[in-house]
């Protein structure tokens, strides 16, 4: 079991950052990869950023360039550092990780993007 907790949402304007925070408790040594993902109001969930456990990243090429994951083992912490925020990128976020194929969410944290 694993459990996934998020921070860190708000409401920000435009061209504003802010910073995420996802908190993993429980049994945390089965964890490889930690994602995030974002569901906009009315639309499918999309992946957003991932971090492996040796700190390889990749982005959702809507991101890149403006996201920064990052995590920090001893804390069991990841974050998603979200600088340069467009109104498009409002939306509930949510942590991930798979483990033995099954699926682990966080509850989410809402990110509001004011034009």
């Amino acid at each position: 079991q694993v459990q996934l907790v998020e921070s860190g949402g708000g409401l920000v304007q435009a061209g504003g950052s802010l910073t995420l925070s996802c908190a993993a408790s429980g049994s945390i040594f089965s964890i490889n990869a930690i994602n995030w993902y974002q569901q906009a109001p009315g639309k499918q969930r999309v992946w957003v950023a991932t971090i492996t456990r040796g700190g390889s990243t990749n982005y959702a090429d809507s991101v890149k360039g403006r996201f920064t994951i990052s995590r920090d083992n001893a804390k069991n912490m990841v974050y998603l550092q979200m600088n340069s925020l467009k109104p498009e990128d409002t939306a509930v976020y949510y942590c991930h990780t798979l483990i033995r194929g099954f699926n682990y969410w966080g509850q989410g944290t809402q990110v509001t993007v004011s034009s």
